[in-house]
């Protein structure tokens, strides 16, 4: 299974991404590439790039250089429709209808199998709410709607922004076992997080400060470069040894 997913390239390649917004440039010239069939993490502070490059990746920003391909195609091309599923920050649901009734609606659109709704509800673990109106749910339970919806139709590649925010360390568990889980299945995810703990739940990294990327090792080689015995120290030490025009 590994050398076939690997026979076919990564899942993200992305080769001198540069995004500029109002004359100032938010992401400068970024090189990467995502293994498919594992988990990648995006981390770095709150207005580093994470939310800028997970759109590039998706289709939906408007890139000012580079080249940004999934699963082989161009970014946001119309053959990827049903093969990436994207979690934004801000919970996408519909308010007045229940999350059974968003998840069948989102299902019909993407032409996913009947069951798929009943699928991701227990996937995510909301069973007991399947009937209850998204707008008396919690901010983390409508933040797992948006995440059931993105698994409808089993994609190949998830995008994920964000997805444990605001959520309580038991839910963050469970969240982690499904994306091991989902990985060992054959998707690829990859997930932004401000949270450095999560880096440890993650095959390989992505570090980012102020719309450039410090690293994109394992954890492991991060921790070995670095001398470090976290990934918070990894990443200041990183930080520390940047040129200045880097961290500028």
């Amino acid at each position: 299974m590994m050398n076939s997913l690997a026979a076919e390239g990564p899942a993200i390649r992305v080769d001198g991404l540069t995004v500029r917004r109002g004359g100032h440039t938010v992401l400068h010239g970024l090189d990467l590439d995502v293994p498919r069939g594992s988990i990648t993490g995006l981390l770095g502070p709150s207005g580093c790039g994470k939310t800028t490059l997970l759109r590039s990746v998706v289709g939906v920003q408007r890139i000012s250089g580079g080249v940004v391909e999934v699963l082989g195609l161009p970014a946001g091309s119309a053959g990827l429709r049903d093969r990436v599923g994207y979690v934004t920050q801000a919970p996408s649901v519909y308010s007045d209808l229940t999350v059974a009734e968003n998840l069948r609606y989102f299902a019909a659109v993407l032409g996913a199998p009947a069951g798929d709704p009943d699928r991701v509800i227990a996937q995510v673990g909301l069973d007991g709410h399947r009937d209850d109106r998204a707008d008396r749910l919690s901010g983390g339970q409508r933040a797992r709607v948006s995440l059931a919806a993105a698994l409808l139709g089993a994609p190949e590649l998830l995008i994920l922004d964000e997805p444990t925010v605001g959520l309580d360390p038991v839910l963050r568990q469970d969240l982690w076992r499904l994306f091991r889980d989902l990985a060992d299945q054959g998707a690829t995810l990859l997930v932004s997080s401000h949270v450095m703990d999560e880096a440890t739940r993650c095959d390989r990294l992505l570090l980012m400060r102020e719309g450039r990327l410090l690293a994109h090792d394992t954890p492991a080689e991060l921790l070995r470069a670095t001398g470090a015995t976290d990934i918070d120290a990894a990443f200041l030490s990183l930080v520390r040894a940047a040129p200045v025009e880097t961290v500028r």
